[in-house]
């Protein structure tokens, strides 16, 4: 019953973020300063390093108000 429980919690979560993926991009998460690109020629290479800790860190403040 949990793993089910999980398991539909994720596909609903992914929806939801496939929904407001359009407003998101608009917000400029990605693009902020301190990810890091290198770019050689026709090669890219790009981790958004400080987009992944703002996420966490947003992520990590709905669950805990949540669980309060």
């Amino acid at each position: 019953m949990g793993v089910g429980r999980f398991l539909v919690t994720l596909g609903l979560a992914i929806a939801l973020i496939g929904l407001v993926w359009p407003w998101l991009s608009k917000l400029g998460l990605g693009r902020l300063p301190g990810d890091i690109v290198a770019a050689r020629g026709q090669s890219r290479f790009y981790f958004p390093i400080v987009t992944c800790l703002v996420l966490s860190l947003v992520a990590s403040l709905v669950l805990w108000v949540f669980r309060r």
